[in-house]
């Protein structure tokens, strides 16, 4: 069975915040994760030929297809319960003004959400759904 993997800023506290949010609100538990430091993570990204030492991106892999930026964050909702999955519909905005608005939020994030020294770890429940 095929699943879509989210690679993530391991350290960033707002992309784990957004891991966490998935997480409680996916509609059919079918995404696994992976840091982008993991070797999972670091696997993925050389296989399609992305950076592997700056983490600027979430990134969904789905398949053969990868999606970067404000992209993959649009295309997990599709995966979400209730009204989440309507912000979806933001995907018509142009790709450049919305990749624009995710690159001001990227290259702020630690500042204005913080950085943890490692990876966040997952509680047990959700443990199965994590890639080395």
């Amino acid at each position: 069975m095929s699943f879509p993997i989210l690679l993530f800023d391991g350290e960033c506290n707002l992309c784990n915040g957004a891991v966490q949010f998935v997480l409680t609100h996916e509609q059919d538990n079918r995404i696994r994760f992976a840091s982008l430091q993991s070797a999972t993570g670091q696997q993925l990204l050389e296989r399609f030929g992305l950076p592997t030492r700056t983490y600027e991106s979430f990134v969904l892999v789905d398949g053969d297809r990868y999606f970067t930026e404000s992209t993959a964050a649009l295309r997990v909702t599709r995966y979400l319960k209730g009204g989440w999955k309507w912000l979806h519909a933001f995907i018509v905005v142009p790709k450049p003004v919305r990749d624009w608005v995710y690159r001001i939020v990227a290259r702020n994030r630690y500042r204005w959400f913080g950085r943890q020294e490692s990876c966040w770890l997952p509680t047990p429940e959700f443990s199965g759904r994590f890639l080395a």
